[in-house]
C-alpha cells in the first residue's frame, strides 16, 4: 500500500509509539498516508483510538509474527 511516510516505531513501548505518532501525523498533509511499524501490543488498543479521537482514518491494520503495520489517512484540515 502506498504511503508518503514511515514511521518505526519498533522496540519502543506504550506511550512512546503513539506520541512518536503524534508528532509525524502533524508533519503531514490531509489525505496523505503514514505508515507505522511497532512491536508493542498495545498499539492495537492505542493507534485505533488515536485514530478515532483525532479523526484520522486507520486504512489498513495487519500484524506478521511479532510486528504491527498500520496505514493511517491524515484527516483533512
Amino acid at each position: 500500500m502506498e504511503h508518503q511516510a514511515l514511521l518505526d516505531a519498533t522496540d519502543l513501548l506504550c506511550p512512546e509509539p503513539v506520541m512518536m505518532l503524534h508528532v509525524e501525523m502533524r508533519k503531514l498533509a490531509g489525505k496523505e498516508v503514514l505508515k507505522v511499524i511497532a512491536t508493542d501490543p498495545s498499539t492495537t488498543r492505542d493507534i485505533p483510538k488515536f485514530c478515532q479521537f483525532l479523526g484520522h482514518k486507520l486504512i489498513k491494520q495487519i500484524q506478521e509474527e511479532n510486528c504491527y503495520y498500520y496505514w493511517i489517512e491524515k484527516k483533512e484540515g
